[in-house]
């Protein structure tokens, strides 16, 4: 199924571009495997309470600590993946976490004693976050600069894999046996190991890792000469090509291969030298500029002051998640008369909306531009979730109800904003060989949010009434102008100077 846009063009179906999606072949099989692990992650989050309960036999108390120990363990594994991916390749490494889950959770079906589970469980969660971490870094490299397009392929995969998880799930929880619970958290560990055996037949993504920033495209120099990279190509932590073309001073170009630490070699002029200001011998060329600072050597992303702002902002565009599986429901039950009824209501429109829409959103999240747009908005869509929240208390039960379906559909927008705008901005500012390392750290944002995000709400929000859901929706909705405004700065900046030609 195709649509033909005003334009002229062809888009083609969800389905379609789920058989071609950007990437070919390898990220074709990227998704089934990424589909086959969140239908497991279905099982466990249906499951994994209940195992926990009726055949470990732990208190509430204790499977809280158990549950957050792992969440706050899980926030390691985003930076520990991304410097894992700046040494070696990809592929192996996503395998690994696959296969380190596998055992993971095969433990978990032998280990009775509460100390052996919470090592077991927080080690499942820190390698979960890892392999979450490596997809992005996957995806980055394979899709290129259709990555976004990618991004709502694989988020439109990851919740129809959740989705039958969590209806194979229902089946087991129907039985309320322990046997039953033990084959879901079985079924969990299995496919770990059906999505390593998929991984195992892609192959090593190369991809773009040249300035994706329209702005570091046309580098220039403060000197008279200026530079653009025709063709820019790289393995995972190998040799970089690139096409040199200078324009004032005659058009030389040149071939270049530039190896991993910085060695040239080519033929004509390289471009490995800046102009001097004074109009003295060139020096060398000065390292990328981030964030509008001044220009320098490479600083990686825990020294990168403007990458931590954003990665630290994002924290509170991420809450989108806790309010739906937290807030929404437990404001339900507790603050207004709506049906209880309607709590499964709320999965079954996140999951569809997301299914069908991430796509469509995606096109308007696509690039520099619309992404920091996105940002805004996603404040402007949160804050009206939460104000409808607030408004649900005190309705009849029919008007509470159609309020709280209504800030469940609202907050689906959101996240289907977030979802892409979030990822798109943390590829684009950040260095492009340095990229895994940067996209590692930004992977925290989202693992902090799902350890601070549920006790913010209901320790916090939930506790202040009313007033609570507006102040987080008016604080949520100020941050996301300020992130956009920071992301806007940062993306002006030039990547990189313009490098001069000199002779060989």
């Amino acid at each position: 199924m195709v649509a033909r846009t005003g334009e002229g063009r062809v888009r083609e179906g969800l389905l379609a571009q789920l058989r071609n999606p950007p990437g070919g072949r390898d990220a074709r099989i990227m998704l089934r495997a990424l589909a086959v692990d969140r239908v497991g992650t279905g099982l466990w989050a249906a499951s994994s309470v209940l195992y926990l309960t009726f055949v470990t036999h732990l208190g509430s108390q204790r499977i809280g600590v158990l549950l957050g120990t792992a969440g706050v363990a899980g926030i390691a594994g985003s930076p520990l993946a991304g410097r894992l991916a700046t040494r070696f390749p990809v592929r192996p490494l996503l395998i690994g976490c696959h296969l380190l889950r596998l055992v993971t959770l095969t433990l978990v079906l032998l280990c009775t004693r509460f100390e052996a589970l919470l090592v077991v469980v927080a080690v499942t969660y820190l390698g979960d976050r890892a392999a979450k971490t490596l997809e992005m870094l996957f995806a980055t490299r394979a899709a290129g600069e259709r990555r976004a397009a990618y991004q709502a392929l694989s988020r439109s995969a990851a919740n129809a894999g959740y989705g039958l998880g969590a209806g194979l799930a229902a089946i087991g929880l129907a039985a309320g046996t322990a046997d039953a619970y033990r084959a879901l958290i079985l079924g969990n560990a299995l496919s770990f190991l059906v999505a390593a055996a998929l991984v195992w037949r892609t192959g090593e993504p190369g991809g773009a890792a040249g300035p994706t920033r329209p702005e570091a495209r046309r580098v220039c120099a403060e000197g008279p000469r200026r530079g653009l990279w025709r063709t820019w190509r790289t393995g995972a932590g190998g040799p970089r090509w690139g096409l040199w073309r200078t324009g004032a001073g005659g058009p030389r170009s040149g071939l270049w291969r530039l190896g991993a630490k910085g060695s040239r070699w080519g033929s004509g002029r390289r471009p490995a030298e800046g102009p001097r200001q004074d109009g003295g011998t060139p020096g060398p060329a000065k390292g990328p500029r981030r964030g509008g600072g001044t220009p320098g050597p490479a600083k990686g992303p825990w020294r990168d002051r403007g990458y931590l702002r954003f990665v630290l902002l994002d924290i509170p565009m991420n809450l989108d998640d806790s309010v739906l599986g937290v807030g929404l429901p437990l404001w339900l039950v507790t603050r207004t008369s709506a049906p209880h009824a309607l709590v499964p209501a709320f999965l079954v429109i996140n999951t569809v909306l997301v299914v069908l829409l991430q796509l469509a959103v995606s096109r308007r999240a696509e690039g520099p531009r619309k992404a920091v747009r996105a940002v805004a908005l996603y404040g402007v869509l949160l804050f009206a979730t939460c104000a409808l929240l607030a408004a649900s208390t005190g309705c009849g039960t029919w008007t509470a109800a159609g309020a709280l379906l209504a800030a469940a559909v609202l907050v689906t927008m959101a996240e289907l904003m977030r979802s892409v705008s979030s990822w798109e901005l943390a590829v684009l500012l950040a260095p492009p060989d340095e990229r895994a390392a940067y996209l590692g750290v930004a992977g925290m944002s989202q693992s902090i949010q799902k350890s601070a995000g549920p006790p913010l709400l209901t320790g916090v929000v939930m506790a202040a009434g009313p007033a609570g859901w507006l102040a987080l929706g008016a604080a949520v909705a100020g941050l996301s102008v300020w992130q956009r405004r920071c992301c806007e700065e940062r993306l002006r900046a030039p990547e990189e100077p313009a490098p001069a030609a000199g002779p060989v």
